[in-house]
């Protein structure tokens, strides 16, 4: 109302000269701008503050005395360095399930004081678990007198007492929207004291401890206020609520409003309702609609029709348009209250197996947020950040986000909004560890509270499509999430609802209205790799939308560059633990080497499981967990960016985007290796789920080689391309008989005229090799003929499959690590993919980068692996695996090295002369026959004959042990390491 003034103000004044009339707007504005900020009374800056460690302060009544500490807010006490020191004594949030830490004596010297490094997540500045008490004095203006005062306090956490001079006025506990407290009606005028007790205790409502809203697995289980604090003086009559419900087929919203009065206040007037579009190209003007209310007793409820014009801006992923409704109460007696809401006009449903919308299919493309913020140690507050983080998500060709077990702040739901990203948030609860769900538990009740405060907050944000209680609870959770459901599905149509989100093992709810659980996902490459195979056997049973949960999971080498980047509140002494035990085996120089060689494999597994996905019938999406790492859980890097949204190196967002995209060209081959007597037949298909269906198609398809030379193209018939999967485009036939050589190539498949390409690497080898007479002596085993042969200066080739004794608890696949091997025990596969030296002259004969490709599965896929703790200082074998970064043995798979006279070359992997159906380890063999017969077969180490035997026949020196075996610890130190 005081804008429309201010308008009407302007208006008069322009009949003035030009000169005249800018000094009076500056004026007027300047006056307006003092009216406006009068009302509100910000409360951020300097707080005085203590600590309740002993929870003393409510007896000793602390409200009523000047606390004597200092702290700024927004912010958390880690922040202003408040807390306790982090010792083996810290009371984390958050299970533990590896002891190992506390009592293995390689980690000896990260237990000691000053040299505290754990593994299982970032260690904030500092620590802090209990009752600490806020306090600020504010002056209330004379000009608030008959208004309602409110004091707002965006994000506590968690439990909020709030006392005004010496009068509690009320107590709040939610994780999820700001947290609003009436001030007395009689307040009068001049100075009065705030006093907030905040705490952060797991009390009787216990969500679990591992829930990323708490967890310091994740954000850390902090203390304070960190977003918007202030007081805010407004009428008697109020919007209590305003929800607005878009009606595509109408043209229309349905608007639903809930009136308030102070002291059961009674009240008459009108509420006028006017609308128009942003975030597009033209602004549409929407006709305002006025009718009248009442209030009886202080509340009121109306539901408002308002026609949105014969032309709409619809929202989605492509085009985000939006609006901005101002609800506008004028009461009889002069009282007057606006509020302003931000809404789509957009209709997000389940018809039958498929998502759509707007009535058009979609795919969602997503990730799963964990609430890593490493700088802060809580979410981001502000809509630029959010929006970072959603324009960094799209630019991976990504359109969905699911929040694990927390709800974001209202700075994420504008964000994606104004980009055009979907929104799973969830109850701030995983009912797993220390709780569970159904059995009368006051968690049973927080729920519904807290899910209900989300749609009241957050309801009207377009992007707020999806909604769930958490992730993977225990308990009686059918009935209760049925009930749940059932609860929202009457309630709120505006979004899909699922019970849980979910892994593979939990319990199907019944009347979810979309799926989120795993069981369709992953790489079935304990067989040969192949682009065929699809999820649709695993998701037959489901009758609505399908999405897999987790996906991914694929972890990569740490990047101990990142450590520099912590220059806020949390460190990465888990990363600085990893580095130093890396030097001490003596592998520091490889670091970087190993975080691209296998980062290159993550980046493998997660185009081949998306492009899976994206051929499924009946798929409707997946959410990887996730884009960027995940900081807890034992450091779980299973991201493509690192904690703070960067790349780290090894593969750029447009290279990804290119199997994630709305439009995916997708390859199908029963193999990636060949040899040159066989033909490449393979069937192209295409995933469109872009704006609209694309006319007449033009794809064509090339086949060059490693040097970029063009073997073949051609060009399939002109296809339209309606919105869906499994669009059959056409096969492609290739004969390989002109490669006489091992070759690498690659096909590529691009939509002519667009963005959308996408590429596959493959391999061809002479199905039949020379057979070459040999200089040297091939034996599977390290026997006394060998040694004879090395001590008299002959070369040796040593087949050592399935023989290595000292390395043999290392178990290899072509998958990496899942997750990491702290979280699940060193549960297999232990390693990272290979590091090898592609230039090395072994190699010579055998096309390869440093790092895993397709053409090593034969070769690697369940080989053993030899530990050489015992070579020399500086020592690096021909093919290395990366062992996991909780351990960092130096591992083998093939290496050469000097035994007395001779020279020695070893390999665990299964290399022989009689190699059959094999043409990858058949080709690796020939060319180290090759080196080993030339004037290049010179390695530079010399290993005494004992050392590679012992290989053979001892076991490595250090052995993983969990030292508990329940699941998770819920450690309790021995008192030796306290």
């Amino acid at each position: 109302m005081l804008l429309h003034l201010f308008r009407l103000k302007i208006m008069q004044i322009r009949k003035f000269l030009f000169p005249r009339w800018i000094f009076v707007a500056v004026c007027l504005l300047s006056i307006f701008s003092k009216e406006v900020s009068a009302q509100t009374i910000s409360l951020k800056g300097e707080w005085r503050f203590k600590i309740d460690a002993s929870d003393e302060g409510i007896k000793a009544k602390w409200y009523s005395s000047t606390l004597t500490e200092k702290i700024t807010l927004p912010g958390s006490m880690a922040e202003n360095f408040k807390g306790d020191d982090i010792t083996l004594k810290t009371k984390w949030t958050g299970s533990i399930y590896d002891s190992s830490y506390f009592f293995h004596p390689r980690l000896e010297k990260y237990r000691k004081p000053g040299n505290i490094k754990i593994p299982f997540w970032l260690t904030p500045a500092r620590h802090y678990t209990g009752a600490a008490w806020y306090q600020k004095d504010v002056e209330i203006p004379v000009n608030w007198k008959d208004k309602r005062v409110v004091l707002s306090l965006e994000y506590p956490h968690s439990e909020t007492r709030v006392w005004i001079d010496d009068v509690e006025i009320g107590t709040q506990y939610t994780f999820v929207v700001a947290q609003n407290f009436e001030l007395p009606a009689n307040l009068k005028p001049g100075k009065h004291t705030i006093t907030l007790l905040i705490d952060n205790r797991i009390k009787a409502i216990n969500v679990g401890q591992d829930s990323h809203s708490l967890t310091d697995h994740t954000q850390g289980n902090w203390n304070g206020v960190v977003g918007k604090m202030f007081l805010q003086a407004g009428s008697l009559v109020y919007f209590e609520d305003v929800q607005v419900y878009p009606d595509l087929k109408k043209k229309s919203v349905k608007v639903k409003i809930e009136l308030r009065g102070m002291n059961k206040l009674g009240s008459n007037g009108k509420i006028t309702l006017s609308a128009k579009s942003f975030n597009t190209k033209d602004i549409l003007m929407v006709k305002s609609v006025t009718v009248p209310y009442q209030l009886i007793n202080g509340t009121g409820m109306l539901e408002i029709d308002l026609p949105m014009g014969n032309k709409i801006a619809t929202w989605d992923e492509f085009d985000p348009a939006l609006y901005h409704l101002t609800a506008t109460l004028l009461a009889d007696d002069g009282k007057k209250d606006e509020k302003q809401i931000q809404f789509g006009m957009r209709e997000f449903k389940a018809v039958g197996r498929s998502f759509e919308i707007n009535g058009r299919p979609v795919f969602l493309r997503g990730t799963v947020n964990n609430c890593e913020f490493p700088l802060t140690g809580y979410p981001s507050m502000d809509v630029a950040a959010w929006e970072r983080i959603f324009k960094i998500s799209k630019a991976h060709g990504l359109n969905h986000m699911r929040f694990h077990s927390w709800c974001p702040p209202e700075a994420a739901f504008i964000a994606a909004d104004l980009t055009g990203f979907y929104l799973q948030p969830e109850g701030p609860s995983w009912a797993n560890h220390g709780t569970s769900i159904g059995e009368g538990k006051p968690i049973d009740q927080f729920i519904y509270d807290e899910t209900n405060r989300m749609s009241k907050s957050y309801g009207n944000y377009a992007s707020f499509c999806m909604m769930a209680y958490g992730n993977e609870p225990r308990g009686r959770q059918v009935e209760y999430l049925t009930k749940f459901n059932n609860y929202w599905k009457a309630k709120d149509s505006r979004r899909l609802y699922t019970g849980a989100s979910v892994g593979g093992s939990w319990p199907i709810i019944p009347n979810n209205e979309f799926m989120v659980r795993a069981g369709a996902r992953g790489l079935d490459w304990g067989n040969k790799p192949e682009s065929i195979s699809n999820y649709a056997k695993q998701i037959e049973q489901f009758t609505v939308p399908f999405v897999a949960h987790e996906m991914g999971q694929y972890c990569v080498f740490p990047n101990f560059e990142e450590i520099k980047k912590y220059t806020g509140v949390y460190k990465a002494k888990n990363f600085e633990m990893f580095q130093e035990d890396l030097a001490d085996h003596d592998m520091a120089s490889q670091a970087k080497d190993f975080l691209m060689a296998s980062g290159k494999l993550q980046a493998l597994c997660y185009k081949n499981e998306i492009e899976k996905a994206l051929r499924t019938p009946n798929y409707n999406g997946f959410q990887l967990l996730s884009l960027n790492d995940y900081p807890g859980q034992g450091t779980a890097l299973v991201g493509v960016l690192d904690a703070f949204w960067d790349e780290k190196g090894y593969i750029k967002a447009k290279e990804f985007k290119r199997f994630s995209n709305s439009t995916v060209p997708l390859l199908k081959v029963p193999k990636f290796v060949y040899t040159n007597n066989e033909i490449l037949n393979a069937s192209i298909e295409v995933a469109h789920f872009g704006h609209a269906p694309l006319v007449n198609a033009k794809i064509s398809w090339r086949i060059k080689d490693a040097s970029g030379v063009i073997l073949e193209k051609g060009t399939f018939n002109q296809k339209s391309l309606s919105i869906g999967n499994c669009i059959q485009i056409g096969d492609i036939r290739f004969a390989l008989n002109l490669i006489q050589k091992a070759t690498q190539l690659n096909l590529e498949v691009s939509i002519n005229g667009t963005e959308f390409a996408n590429d596959w690497n493959f391999w061809v080898y002479p199905s039949t090799l020379p057979n070459l007479k040999t200089s040297f002596y091939y034996t599977n085993q390290l026997d006394e003929q060998a040694k004879k042969i090395l001590d008299d200066g002959g070369n040796v080739f040593l087949n050592a499959a399935e023989k290595v004794v000292k390395g043999k608890e290392v178990v290899q696949t072509f998958l990496p690590v899942f997750w990491n091997t702290s979280w699940f025990k060193m549960r297999p596969p232990h390693t990272l993919g290979i590091l090898c030296d592609s230039k090395n002259p072994a190699l010579e004969n055998f096309p390869t980068e440093n790092h895993s490709d397709m053409q090593w599965w034969e070769i690697v896929n369940k080989a053993q692996v030899m530990n050489l703790e015992d070579f020399p200082s500086g020592f690096r074998p021909i093919i290395q695996p990366i062992d996991t970064w909780f351990l960092n043995r130096r591992l083998a798979l093939v290496m050469e090295v000097k035994v007395g006279k001779g020279k020695l070359m070893v390999s665990s992997a299964n290399l022989s002369p009689n190699l059959k159906d094999e043409p990858a380890a058949q080709q690796l063999y020939f060319s180290l026959q090759q080196y080993m017969m030339s004037d290049k077969f010179n390695p530079k180490y010399e290993v005494a004959f004992e050392t590679v035997k012992d290989i053979f026949q001892s076991p490595s020196k250090i052995q993983f042990n969990t030292f508990t075996k329940d699941s998770p610890d819920e450690l309790k130190p021995k008192s030796k390491n306290n």
